[in-house]
């Protein structure tokens, strides 16, 4: 396939709104691929390398050779030559992969250009999101976008699943299947402001937890072998040995986790977040001793116990209700998230109030009968804060002035989009940011930039930051005709992808508009 037909499927997909549309343009384009270019064409469309990072900023696409006069590239021709760039270490590497980037671009048409540097420089913000994209990989194949999802679900990456579906179909798909050792994405919760009306949402019994300001971990255990995944499926199991020898004896032959990891003070309060979180970065500074994260385990996708069937249970698809039955089983209650199940609206906001108490950020109220649905922010799962916050975007920021001269200051605010992929601005920023924070985001932002001018700096939509705000107003000066009041920094959260931020729906859900 060329790349030509991948940059028009782009364009086409970026000028409709209509999700039917977008879904009939990426299926259409499946369907022209071999099996082979599958994976690499559904990361492009969904402006994804299969590389990640191949050290290609935004300097380096200032300045391409003049456009070809006609289409030649194609897909694999592209991918490997990518995969050569990101290769490419050493001294001399910035010069060898300009070099290689120009001889690429220099085959490349002009439109073909424009869809290279968009997708290299993460602006390629046409509304194929992962939903999107499984109804046209579903198309393409002639299959149920159910089995798509559920694919999707045990593999944790659309790619691999437009692969087999394209060359196998439903009967493929139905391989997939949870494995012990490969990351699913974890099932995620939807907002509400109160617990009165989180329990309105569910109209039944229901499981309250504490929520915590931790880092959300998948625990995999495979005989004597633990391993440990983030919400983002990567490895950080040689960072927590503590986390392993806790999650060791237990009386399990196989099973997967879901919980939250946590550094506590000595009274049981939480440390801020970024102690916690530096334990799970590449590395730690020279000279200080890692504050130990304790475990708290609230849930179980699958489960062979030391005594008992070999083969064990794939819960999956069990209610929450039997899932923690197996969970209590087989974890001790110290390694458990402290829980209430009630009916009592009443008593669900006593649990609240303890969790507020001790420094957490609230609870998460679960629905009883509801399975596990990974990668999904489904109705089973609802968090209740005791302040309106939200996970956002940092789509540019501007210089600072006064003590902040040379520093990256005025944050731009953004909330995805659901129905076109992109992002909704709904403000800027500068509160709540520390000195460590601002030298940190300039640092960050520059790396992320895609294009600049005197004041402002626009980034790729990746660095997801938490911010507290005081409410919703009307605004004519932002797209989505909102704005947020009062809003400042909490932290920046590295463990989450810029696909999981708020959507613009759930900032009006939170939080009602005011006049």
């Amino acid at each position: 396939m060329l790349i030509a037909d991948i940059a028009r499927t782009s364009e086409a997909v970026a000028g409709t709104s209509g999700r039917k549309a977008k879904v009939s343009a990426l299926a259409e384009c499946l369907r022209a691929a071999d099996p082979g270019e599958a994976a690499t064409v559904v990361a492009y469309l969904s402006g994804e390398l299969p590389q990640r990072q191949i050290g290609v900023g935004y300097a380096a696409l200032r300045d391409v050779p003049p456009p070809a006069a006609g289409p030649s590239l194609t897909v694999p021709e592209v991918d490997a030559a990518f995969g050569e760039i990101g290769a490419v270490s050493g001294p001399g590497s910035v010069a060898r992969r300009r070099e290689l980037l120009a001889a690429l671009f220099g085959r490349a048409t002009a439109p073909e250009q424009d869809f290279l540097i968009r997708l290299l420089a993460g602006e390629l913000r046409q509304g194929a999101l992962d939903g999107v994209m499984a109804e046209a990989i579903a198309s393409a194949a002639g299959v149920p976008s159910a089995e798509v999802r559920r694919a999707f679900m045990l593999r944790g990456s659309l790619g691999p699943v437009a692969t087999t579906a394209l060359a196998e179909g439903a009967e493929g798909l139905r391989g997939f299947a949870l494995e012990v050792g490969r990351p699913v994405k974890p099932m995620l919760a939807a907002a509400a402001p109160s617990v009165d009306e989180a329990f309105a949402k569910l109209k039944a019994e229901a499981a309250v937890e504490w929520k915590l300001d931790g880092i959300r971990a998948q625990v995999h255990v495979s005989g004597g072998e633990v391993r440990v995944f983030t919400r983002t499926l990567d490895e950080i199991t040689s960072r927590l040995p503590e986390v392993v020898e806790a999650v060791r004896g237990l009386p399990v032959r196989a099973a997967v986790f879901d919980g939250e990891l946590i550094a506590l003070r000595p009274d049981g309060r939480p440390h801020p977040f970024q102690v916690t979180s530096a334990r799970t970065a590449t590395r730690t500074a020279k000279g200080t001793e890692p504050v130990p994260l304790a475990v708290f385990l609230f849930d179980v996708l699958h489960l062979v116990e030391a005594e008992g069937d070999a083969r064990g249970e794939n819960l999956l698809d069990a209610p929450g209700a039997e899932r923690y039955e197996a969970l209590a089983r087989v974890v001790p209650e110290e390694l458990r998230m402290p829980r209430v199940v009630t009916g009592d609206p009443a008593r669900a906001k006593e649990v609240f109030d303890e969790a507020v108490a001790r420094g957490h950020e609230g609870v998460v109220v679960k629905a009883l009968d509801t399975p596990y649905t990974a990668g999904r922010r489904g109705a089973g799962w609802i968090k209740v804060k005791p302040r309106h916050t939200l996970d956002l975007v940092v789509l540019a920021v501007e210089w600072g002035h006064g003590r902040r001269q040379g520093l990256l200051s005025n944050l731009h605010l953004g909330a995805r989009d659901p129905e076109t992929g992109g992002f909704v601005m709904l403000g800027k920023t500068f509160k709540g940011l520390t000195d460590e924070l601002l030298a940190w985001q300039t640092k960050r932002l520059r790396e992320l930039a895609v294009r600049e001018d005197s004041w402002t700096v626009h980034v790729r939509p990746e660095l997801v930051v938490e911010i507290a705000f005081d409410g919703v107003q009307h605004s004519p000066r932002y797209p989505g005709g909102i704005a947020l009041r009062f809003a400042r920094v909490l932290r920046y959260r590295p463990d989450k992808s810029a696909a999981e931020a708020d959507t613009i729906d759930t900032v009006r859900a939170v939080a009602p508009v005011m006049d």
